[in-house]
């Protein structure tokens, strides 16, 4: 099945000049993420967000929540300063789930109105993902990344405080289980619209570690591109456990390489980076 509308020319080609999808991009390529999302659908117990400093670096982190007319601002800004002949990215990736806030959409429309040389990506739990799908595609998102960490809902209960979908707040293996099933089907159909997916992991030594093969191995089936592992940040409900060390992830990354090809420069940016990666 091919694109169903413009796939932001040469998918081959612009994944290349993507820092976050393709190590050929990593220190040449620019990327702006804009912090025009600030509610989410699920509670996953190692995100805390209530906090900022300009030395943190991670998912969820911004200084403040923007609108979509201020993020084309941002833009504009971005453009025109040093790093613009170099940026080639505009990613939306919170600091809540992108998917359930419309602003997300007015956003990715004002850029392809005014900029649609840019590339347009978003980060997702993918929860949501089958159901926006035609408005991504509409509005030219040509790389997406699903943050999905275990196809098994037993693991999922421990991982995830509550899923929200259609009016329902469900906990436990049932909530697990409706987030799982609509993330490998929201990958499959995103893969089958001509879009690049990405799956990124948080390793939970002791929980997920001794999984990653079997999930590469799933979302590949659905049409992944690339698979990302990224260490668990400990915080929130896991607070005190002991981020993998960087042998072990290596090692995880040597397993699932021979499934999926692997994303190994991942700085587990905030909601409102800039620059390069």
């Amino acid at each position: 099945m091919g694109c169903l509308g413009s796939c932001a020319g040469n998918p081959k080609e612009s994944t290349l000049r993507h820092p976050c999808f393709s190590p050929q991009g990593h220190g040449k390529a620019g990327r702006i993420h804009l912090p025009v999302a600030p509610s989410c659908n699920i509670g996953c117990g190692y995100c805390v967000r209530k906090f900022d400093c300009a030395n943190e670096s991670r998912p969820g982190v911004t200084s403040r929540v923007i609108t979509p007319e201020q993020a084309l601002w941002r833009v504009e800004q971005a453009l025109a300063s040093d790093i613009g002949p170099y940026l080639n990215v505009v990613g939306i990736a919170g600091p809540g789930e992108p998917l359930a806030n419309e602003n997300t959409f007015k956003t990715f429309r004002l850029i392809q109105e005014h900029y649609p040389h840019l590339i347009s990506c978003v980060s997702s739990n993918g929860l949501l993902l089958a159901d926006r799908l035609d408005d991504l595609v509409k509005l030219n998102v040509s790389h997406i990344t699903v943050t999905m960490n275990t196809v098994d809902p037993a693991i999922g209960a421990r991982i995830y405080r509550h899923v929200r979908y259609q009016g329902q707040r469900l906990t436990g293996e049932a909530g697990a289980a409706l987030l799982i099933e609509r993330q490998l089907d929201g990958i499959e159909r995103a893969a089958a619209a001509g879009r690049t997916v990405k799956v990124n992991t948080v390793v939970i030594p002791g929980l997920n570690d001794d999984k990653v093969a079997t999930l590469a191995r799933e979302v590949k089936r659905r049409g992944a591109r690339l698979l990302n592992l990224m260490p668990l940040i400990n915080q929130g409900d896991f607070a005190d456990w002991v981020p993998p060390t960087p042998a072990l992830l290596q090692k995880l990354q040597q397993i699932a390489s021979a499934i999926l090809p692997q994303l190994t420069h991942c700085r587990q940016c905030r909601a409102d980076a800039i620059g390069w990666i």
